[in-house]
């Protein structure tokens, strides 16, 4: 019988039996409850914490298309954009900002977005000119601005509130049943054994994050994978709203969709040697505004088997004058400091497993669970389905 064939108790469900399991409630987990959810699936989301509490809530909840990895990420982010366009009004999601608009301050810089526009990553963006980006943002951006690229496919939600209320919705409007506050011990279908007691399901999906020892620590290890911590801050209101969400130079020598163009080598060249710091705390600018009109601002990569909990005051120093570079602004006060950690390879921006024909490992390996979850989901939740 295959993945998602299985039933139990003379065919009658009852509620600790499902046909798919979900490990993990974070966004990468959500979306695949919601996928299979909508495959017609009876779902269970079993979560180690009260809610969700890493790298999912503690970032810039920008659902990034310009710029991902060519190819398949590129193609992912387009799917996950258009999901969460149509999933966030029915949760109560609030769109908080739309489009990017990433400055360039140099020609490098321009070389680099006119190379990107004359790519298929480029179609529905445009160049714009320095006047006109001014215009739009109130007058921002630096004395060496030269112009700016404008993306129309970007959403931005803010995730501290996006993933409760996507979960809430889940669970409320879909009958997605969680077990918050329940580790996984072993995981051999039909069961599960937790430390709420064994819950049974056809198939299994993990989702485990950064946790690269708790299950399948072994399958794990053999990807290389590292771990990311990334700074972020929350700054006051500057007074003004911002067009959309901002990045700057730094971001085109650090997304892979504009880093891997052949233009990009003059440009990381030029700012090594203009930010070194900048390129050793691995800081790059974006910057999102909420509904209370603060800024989420950020960010900085360190890259460790175990990155520790201390983080450098200059990845901040180095974050805040890029704003200054970017903007031709001071920043606001800081509100709110936070670290986040995240799983990272080398090879790949994320990793599906099959640890059995009916249990699927799924971790995110580029920080970009948010852009391209349900993308990822969408297809693991298709070949579960279409094998059971």
């Amino acid at each position: 019988m295959g993945a998602f064939g299985r039933r139990f108790c003379g065919g009658l469900m009852h509620s600790r039996t499902f046909d798919l399991a979900v490990v993990g409630g974070g966004i990468l987990g959500l979306a695949h409850a919601f996928m299979a959810v909508r495959a017609g699936k009876r779902v269970a989301v079993i979560e180690r914490d009260a809610r969700a509490n890493g790298a999912s809530i503690r970032n810039f909840g920008f659902i990034t298309v310009t710029g991902q990895a060519r190819g398949e990420s590129w193609r992912l982010a387009r799917r996950t954009r258009d999901v969460w366009a149509g999933v966030a009004p029915q949760a109560g999601v609030r769109i908080e900002q739309e489009g990017l608009y990433l400055t360039a301050r140099s020609a490098e810089a321009m070389a680099v977005i006119e190379a990107f526009l004359a790519t298929e990553m480029g179609e529905g963006c445009r160049l714009l000119p320095a006047d006109t980006f001014r215009g739009l943002a109130h007058g921002l951006g630096g004395p060496d601005l030269k112009g700016a690229l404008y993306s129309p496919h970007e959403l931005r939600v803010e995730s501290r509130t996006a993933i409760p209320a996507l979960a809430a919705w889940l669970q409320e409007a879909l009958g997605v049943v969680f077990f918050n506050e329940t580790a996984v011990f072993e995981i051999a279908p039909p069961r599960l054994r937790t430390s709420r007691g064994v819950i049974e399901a056809g198939a299994v999906v993990v989702c485990p994050g950064d946790d690269f020892v708790t299950l399948y620590p072994g399958r794990i290890a053999a990807y290389g994978l590292r771990k990311c911590r990334l700074s972020m801050l929350k700054l006051a209101d500057p007074g003004l709203r911002l067009p959309g969400t901002l990045m700057s130079d730094l971001s085109l020598t650090r997304y892979r969709g504009y880093a891997d163009l052949a233009e990009a080598r003059a440009l990381e060249a030029k700012l090594r040697a203009e930010q070194p710091g900048a390129f050793d705390n691995g800081v790059h600018l974006i910057v999102a505004q909420g509904a209370d009109g603060g800024l989420i601002v950020g960010d900085s990569h360190h890259y460790d088997a175990l990155p520790g909990p201390f983080a450098p005051a200059t990845a901040e120093r180095d974050i805040l004058e890029e704003y200054r570079r970017a903007t031709g602004r001071e920043p606001p006060p800081v509100l709110e400091r936070w670290t986040g950690v995240y799983a990272v390879a080398d090879d790949r921006t994320y990793l599906v497993d099959a640890p059995a024909a009916d249990v699927r490992l799924v971790i995110v390996t580029s920080g970009t669970g948010a852009s391209t979850g349900f993308g990822i989901a969408e297809k693991v939740i298709g070949e579960l389905v279409e094998n059971g």
